[in-house]
């Protein structure tokens, strides 16, 4: 995984994971307020506020391979028999 930091130029949106330094954990985004300098956001510990510079991105590589390819279940298939 590769991470970077946000600036003023990269937006957060809710919803989305990011890391934590402090805590090396992986958070979900719940708030993100540029003016105040904070990002409120859910982690195991349940939600906590935080400032900008304690958090990075994560990229997210739309290119990579599926860990297993999509199938169906067959079943219908059975039925022509």
């Amino acid at each position: 995984m590769e991470f970077y930091d946000i600036t003023d130029d990269v937006k957060v949106s809710p919803g989305e994971y990011l890391l934590h330094e402090p805590s090396s954990a992986i958070v979900l985004c719940g708030a993100f307020r540029p003016s105040e300098d904070k990002i409120r956001v859910l982690g195991s510990a349940g939600m906590f506020e935080d400032i900008i510079k304690n958090f990075k991105k994560i990229k997210v590589d739309r290119k990579s391979p599926r860990d297993r390819p999509l199938g169906r279940c067959k079943g219908c298939a059975r039925g022509r028999m």
